[in-house]
């Protein structure tokens, strides 16, 4: 088995002699902060900044917390010899003299007499005891007192006069285009047959929508669909116009 081993092609530039190309390094970054950081570490420095005190007294173990020690004070007896302000004056004894011509202008009839007062009359709504007044409750007919009670209130009278305003000049109206385009009123037997016809019409377009396709593919059976949905449409609208109003006109135009 032979070996065959590959080597590059001598060139005559290989014999010329090469400039070896350094690659300088870009300069180190330095902060511009670092000056201010060095003057600032030579600073003096204040003793137990970060890490609090370095030595802390251990508490005593004869400062235990004792029994009622948080409980408040009560304040001292008063001595004998002093009076305390909280408590009255003893009775005096039969034999000290009452102090004499002492005057005074208060009424002690009026002062002294005790006027009675009624209760106001409660009402008691649940089965816990809830009470209120009876007055407030709603309970007592108070209203029916007043000067306006059963009558129409002045806002209701005001607007049945404006509607009955209102209705004349629509009545007037209706007179006027009557007169001018000969307006003719429908009977009742021609609003029923119309009506009657209507609902025929529509009945036949809503058995020809029921009996289209389930699916609609094409162009011409999304417009028939379409036709049909509006035409039902229109007959609901005046189907509903003559259910509603009984008296219509129409013109002889």
């Amino acid at each position: 088995m032979s070996t065959h081993v590959y080597r590059p092609q001598e060139r005559v530039y290989d014999l010329l002699s090469k400039e070896e190309v350094k690659s300088e390094r870009p300069p180190r970054y330095v902060s511009k902060f670092r000056p201010a950081v060095i003057q600032e570490e030579k600073l003096p420095k204040r003793p137990m900044r970060t890490m609090g005190p370095a030595k802390v007294e251990a508490p005593s173990p004869e400062n235990f917390l004792k029994k009622h020690s948080k409980e408040p004070k009560l304040p001292d007896k008063v001595k004998e010899g002093r009076i305390n302000p909280l408590r009255k004056p003893p009775v005096p004894t039969h034999t000290e003299i009452p102090p004499m011509g002492i005057q005074t202008k208060r009424d002690f009839i009026k002062t002294c007499t005790f006027v009675t007062t009624k209760p106001k009359p409660i009402s008691v709504d649940t089965h816990k005891g809830h009470r209120e007044e009876l007055e407030n409750s709603g309970r007592v007919p108070k209203y029916i007192k007043k000067t306006d009670f059963g009558k129409v209130p002045a806002y209701l009278q005001h607007r049945n006069t404006e509607k009955q305003k209102a209705q004349e000049l629509y009545d007037n109206y209706v007179k006027e285009q009557r007169e001018k385009q000969a307006m003719k009123q429908l009977s009742e037997e021609e609003r029923r047959d119309i009506l009657e016809g209507l609902k025929k019409n529509w009945d036949r377009i809503h058995h020809e929508y029921q009996g289209l396709s389930v699916v609609i593919d094409t162009w011409s059976k999304r417009a028939h669909k379409e036709r049909l949905e509006a035409d039902m449409k229109h007959l609901e609208k005046k189907i509903e116009m003559f259910e509603r109003f009984k008296v219509i006109y129409i013109s002889e135009n």
